[in-house]
Formats: C-alpha cells, structure tokens, sequence
C-alpha cells in the first residue's frame, strides 16, 4: 500500500514539475511576443514622428496639393487612434488586430499618394529636407516590414506550443491565447503594372 502511494505521489510530483516547466516556457514566448510587438510599435511610431515633417516639407512646394496633404494627415491620424493599453492589447485581440493592420495600410496608401505629387515637383524633389525625410521613411518602411516578420515569426512559435498537446492543456488552464498574425494586404499578390 505504502509502495503504490509513494508512486502515486512521485508521478504527481513530476506532473507538477513538468506543468511548472511548460507553463514558465509559455510565459517566456509570450514575453518573446510582446517584445516583437513593441519593436513594430517602435517603427510604426518612427514613421507617424517622420510624417509631419514629411508634409510641412512637401506644403511648402505644393501648396495646391491640399487634398493629398489631408489625406496623409487623416491617416496618420486614425493610425494614431490606437494608444496605450489597448495598443499593448491589440495582439490579444484579433479584431483590434486587424483595426491596427488596416489604419497602417491606410497610412501606407496616403503615402504613397503624397509620393506621386512630389514627381511632379522637381524642385521638391532636389530638396535636401525632402531627401533626407524620403530616405529616412523609406528605411522606416524598411525596418517596419523587418519588425513585421520578426513579430510572425515569435508569434507562430508560441502559437505552435499553445495549440501542441499536452501542452495546450496547460495552456488552456492558464489563459494562454493565440497571438494574431500580420497579413499581406489586399491585392498584394498582384504584381503592380507598370505602364509607359
């Protein structure tokens, strides 16, 4: 009798060691997660900051271009809409996930707009204000895409060992969630055309 209780007790005690383990491994990936996370934060902020002196720049040589003006100042700010805790929150959330995802698409369209006018302009264009802001959103472009796929790649990891059993009972019983993914826009599998 004492026998089969020590062996009882022992596998509970392994039980308890292994769920310990596999709940801490949890808590570090989803650390792992979040830190992506603020890195993304980190460059889309980046780009919001260059934006404004992005505009004023381009104001003063299109000043006639209002309506593109307003249209990257609109997006920006409904990109910024999202503050705080509730941006912290977002990958917890997989429609205010994808709230964020589209007001940054959003942001990216107006840009992209603002980016055409200026062809227009070829004194814009050889201004060393404008140069210098051109080259540091293209980088922060740059560096967003890096973060982007940084994040995906922490994300699916932990949501690989969320979903693994036995795992995912540990994960259930903890609250432990999927962590929602960033997705190519729409119509980004078509290739742009390109037209002379």
């Amino acid at each position: 009798m004492k026998k089969g209780l020590w062996v009882v007790l022992g596998l509970l005690v392994v039980f308890v060691i292994w769920g310990i383990s596999v709940r801490n491994g949890l808590v570090t990936q989803e650390e792992g997660v979040k830190e992506k996370w603020s890195q993304v934060e980190n460059v889309y902020q980046r780009r919001l900051d260059l934006i404004p002196n992005l505009v004023n720049t381009v104001k003063g040589y299109a000043s006639h271009e209002k309506e593109t003006l307003e249209g990257v100042v609109e997006a920006r700010a409904k990109a910024t809409q999202i503050s705080g805790s509730a941006l912290s929150n977002v990958i917890n959330d997989p429609q205010a996930f994808q709230k964020f995802q589209e007001s940054q698409a959003g942001l990216s369209s107006a840009l992209s707009k603002l980016m055409v006018v200026v062809e227009r302009y070829p004194d814009l264009k050889a201004n060393q204000n404008f140069l210098e802001l051109q080259s540091q959103l293209e980088g922060t472009e740059n560096r967003i895409a890096v973060e982007r796929k940084r994040y995906n790649e922490a994300a699916k990891d932990f949501n690989v060992s969320v979903r693994r059993f036995p795992t995912s009972l540990i994960a259930g019983f903890s609250g432990f969630k999927e962590k929602a993914y960033f997705q190519a826009e729409q119509g980004a599998s078509k290739a742009p055309e390109v037209k002379f």
